[in-house]
C-alpha cells in the first residue's frame, strides 16, 4: 500500500489509500510528536475505494461496501480531510442509495502514542516514563494527554454530533432517510502545555482550512517573476517547487513571527542550519524574506559557549533545533545541537547574498553575529590550526558534519572510511566565498577596511592552499575531502559541484571539473551522482554514495554556468528538469536512485526519500537563476 503525505508548516499527516492511519510510520503529527498513531474509519462493512483525489490541501475518498458483482451497495462513503496548523478536519457524508431508511453505524478507532520522531526513524530504543490519561469531556469530546514532567503533549477529538465512545472507538448511528443523505464533521486538535481548546465549539470545515491553505500558498507564489527561459518543463517544476516552499514553512524556534525553511518532511520540519541556509540561498533572488528570516533564526541560537555534548562553539552556527520529548530530556543531542562544519561559512554567504538583494539592513543588524561566525571558522573551525575548516568524527551525534552526513558516505575510492578531523572539499569552498562577501560587508557597509582586507588576503592563500593540497592530478579533478593525517580522500564525488559554485578553484581548473561532471560515470541522465559510478563504494540506491540530489545538481547547474560552462550546465538542467516531469506534480523528491536514464525510462525515487523537501523544492529556482 502506498502512503499519502500533507503538510502545513510543523504539521503532517502520512495516510495510506483510504485516508486512514493504522500502521507503520503513519500518523497526524506536530512538533516532532505523533498526535494520533491511529484513525481509523469503518461502517461494519467491508468497504473498497472508488475514488480517492489529493492535492495540496485537501483529500477526498469514496468508499462503498464490497458487495458482490450482481449486487449493488445500499449506500456510499465519502470523506473529505484538510489538514491545518496543528489540527485534522474531517467531513463524513454517507448517502442512502435505497428508496427505504436505511440505519448505518459508522467508527473512528484513534490512539495517540505521542512518539517522538526519532523513536519512529529507528534511531533507537528510548524510556519515555510519562503519564498518557484519557478524559471524556462534558461535551463528548476526548481529551488525550501525555506528561513528564514538565512536558505535556494532548490531542483533542471533537465532532459535530455527540459520539458513542467505548475505550479508544467513537461511533454514531446515522440514520438515512430514503435517497438521502447524513453529514458528519470532525477535528483533531494537537498542543502542548496546559492550555487546551475551550470544549463544546464546533469543528471547523474542511473547505475554510482548505481555503485559508490554499490562499496562503497562493500568496507565497503568486506574483513570483521566476525566468523559465521558454521551457514549459522548468516553469512547472519552478511552480511546484515554490507550492512546497510555502507548505514548508515553519515558525522560528522562540520566534514564531518568523517563518523559515523547515528542511523537510517527515522528519525535517524544523529549523536546520545548512538546509535552511541552502535553500533560501536558491530562493534569494524571488523570495529574499526567507533569507531573511533564516539569518535572524540562527543569529538567535548562534552558538554563546564551549559544550561538546552539542557540539556548541562561540560563534557556530547550529545544525538543527528541536522541541520533541526526546532532545528536551537530552536523550538525543539535537535539542539543540551544532554538528555541523558548513551551516557556518553558508551563513555569512547568504549574509551578503541578502545584502546585494534587499540593502544593507541586515547586515547592519547582524554585524556581531557575522563577526563571531568569522571568529569561529578562524579558531574553532580550524583555519588557523589546519588551515582549513575541520571537524572531527568522534563526537555526539552524526559521523559526518557535511552535507552528506551518514556514517559511510566520506570514503576513499577502494571503499576505505575517512577519520578525521576531516577537511571535505566543499566547505572550503564555503570559507572561501564567506571570507570574500564578509570582507565586501566590512568595506562597504561596516566601514572597516583593515578588517576587509585581513579577510581578503586569507582568502588568497585558502585559494591557493586549496588548488595544491586537493587538486587530484592525473584525474582532473578535486579530492573529495583530506583526511587526519592530511591524506586526499580521492574518491570521485559530487561535492566537486560545490566546489565550483564557490569560485575558490581557478578558471582552468574549474573547467577541467566540470566536465568530468558531466560524464556518463557521473551524470545518470537524471542528474549528477553523489559517487561517480565505477568506484568500490558506489551504489546506485545509496543515499550518499550513488544517488542522485536534486539540489546537489541545482548547484553543480550553477557551478558549470560559473566557470562558463552552459551548454554543460543546460545539458545537466535539463535531464533534472526531465525527472521533475516524471514526479507527480512535478514534486522533486528529496533524493533519487542512481541508475543511468538509458536503462529506466522513469527516475526511480530512493526509498526513504523525503518528499517534499526543501533545498529539493528550491533546485529548479537555483537552475532558474543560473541559466539567466
Amino acid at each position: 500500500m502506498s502512503t499519502h503525505t500533507s503538510v502545513r508548516g510543523t504539521t503532517f499527516l502520512i495516510t495510506g489509500d483510504t485516508a486512514d492511519v493504522v500502521a507503520g510510520t503513519e500518523g497526524f503529527y506536530a512538533e516532532d510528536t505523533r498526535h494520533l498513531s491511529r484513525w481509523e474509519f469503518s461502517t461494519g462493512d467491508a468497504l473498497r475505494v472508488l475514488s480517492a483525489v489529493r492535492d495540496r490541501q485537501s483529500t477526498s475518498v469514496i468508499l462503498s461496501p464490497a458487495t458482490p458483482r450482481n449486487q449493488d451497495a445500499a449506500y456510499s462513503v465519502f470523506r473529505d480531510q484538510a489538514l491545518g496548523s496543528g489540527s485534522l478536519v474531517e467531513e463524513v457524508r454517507v448517502r442512502n442509495h435505497l428508496a427505504v431508511p436505511v440505519a448505518v453505524t459508522v467508527e473512528f478507532r484513534f490512539a495517540a502514542d505521542f512518539a517522538d520522531q526519532f523513536e519512529l526513524r529507528g534511531t533507537g530504543q528510548f524510556e519515555r516514563p510519562g503519564r498518557h490519561t484519557t478524559i471524556v469531556r462534558e461535551s463528548g469530546e476526548v481529551l488525550l494527554a501525555y506528561e513528564r514532567d514538565d512536558y505535556r503533549k494532548w490531542t483533542v477529538l471533537r465532532s459535530s454530533v455527540p459520539a458513542a465512545y467505548a475505550g479508544e472507538q467513537l461511533s454514531w448511528t446515522l440514520d438515512l432517510p430514503p435517497h438521502g443523505e447524513v453529514p458528519l464533521r470532525l477535528e483533531v486538535l494537537a498542543g502542548e502545555g496546559q492550555r487546551v481548546p475551550v470544549s463544546g465549539e464546533q469543528p471547523a470545515r474542511v473547505a475554510d482550512v482548505a481555503r485559508r491553505a490554499r490562499l496562503d500558498v497562493e500568496e507565497f507564489v503568486e506574483g513570483v517573476d521566476v525566468p523559465a527561459h521558454g521551457w514549459p518543463e522548468l516553469r512547472a517544476a519552478v511552480t511546484a517547487g515554490l507550492a512546497d516552499l510555502a507548505d514548508l514553512r515553519v515558525p522560528a524556534p522562540g520566534q514564531p513571527d518568523l517563518r523559515i525553511p523547515g528542511a523537510g518532511v517527515p522528519w525535517f520540519l524544523t529549523l536546520f542550519g545548512r538546509d535552511s541556509l541552502i535553500t533560501s540561498m536558491s530562493a534569494l533572488p524571488y523570495r529574499p524574506e526567507l533569507a531573511g528570516a533564516t539569518l535572524r533564526a540562527l543569529a538567535a541560537v548562534q552558538g554563546r559557549v564551549v559544550d561538546p555534548a552539542r557540539i556548541e562553539e562561540p560563534g557556530k552556527i547550529a545544525h538543527e533545533v528541536r522541541q520533541g520529548e526526546l532532545s528536551r530530556f537530552g536523550q538525543t543531542p539535537y535539542g539543540r545541537y551544532y554538528g555541523t562544519v558548513d551551516a557556518t561559512p553558508l551563513f555569512l554567504v547568504l549574509l551578503g547574498g541578502h545584502r546585494r538583494v534587499a540593502g544593507d539592513g541586515m547586515a547592519i543588524e547582524l554585524e556581531s553575529a557575522a563577526r563571531a561566525a568569522v571568529d569561529w571558522m578562524f579558531h574553532h573551525g580550524g583555519l588557523d590550526e589546519h588551515g582549513y575548516l575541520v571537524y572531527r568524527t568522534d563526537g555526539p551525534g552524526l559521523v559526518h558534519q557535511c552535507w552528506k552526513d551518514s556514517a559511510r558516505s566520506i570514503c576513499f575510492a577502494d571503499g576505505e572510511l575517512a577519520e578525521g578531523p576531516i577537511a571535505v572539499c566543499e566547505a572550503q569552498g564555503y570559507a572561501y566565498e564567506a571570507l570574500l562577501s564578509t570582507a565586501e560587508l566590512a568595506r562597504e557597509v561596516w566601514r572597516d577596511p583593515a578588517y576587509a582586507d585581513r579577510l581578503t588576503d586569507r582568502a588568497a592563500r585558502l585559494r591557493a592552499d586549496f588548488e595544491q593540497d586537493f587538486w587530484l592530478r592525473g584525474q582532473d579533478f578535486v579530492a573529495l575531502a583530506l583526511d587526519g593525517r592530511r591524506r586526499q580522500v580521492d574518491a570521485l564525488a559530487s561535492n566537486a559541484g560545490h566546489v565550483l559554485w564557490s569560485g575558490i578553484l581557478p578558471d582552468g581548473r574549474a573547467q577541467q571539473v566540470g566536465k568530468r561532471l558531466t560524464e556518463p560515470r557521473f551524470f545518470s541522465g537524471w542528474g549528477v551522482r553523489t559517487l561517480a559510478e565505477g568506484q568500490v563504494p558506489f551504489h546506485p540506491v545509496s543515499y550518499h554514495n550513488g544517488g542522485v540530489w536534486p539540489h546537489d545538481t541545482a548547484i553543480a547547474v550553477a557551478g558549470l554556468a560559473r566557470a562558463g560552462l552552459t551548454t554543460e550546465a543546460t545539458h545537466l538542467a535539463e535531464g533534472l528538469v526531465a525527472a521533475a516531469g516524471h514526479q507527480p506534480g512535478n514534486r522533486l523528491p528529496e533524493v533519487m536512485a542512481g541508475y543511468a536514464r538509458a536503462e529506466t525510462p522513469y527516475p526511480v525515487r530512493y526509498p526513504h526519500s523525503a518528499s517534499p523537501q526543501a533545498w529539493a523544492a528550491a533546485a529548479p529556482l537555483l537552475i532558474a537563476t543560473s541559466l539567466a
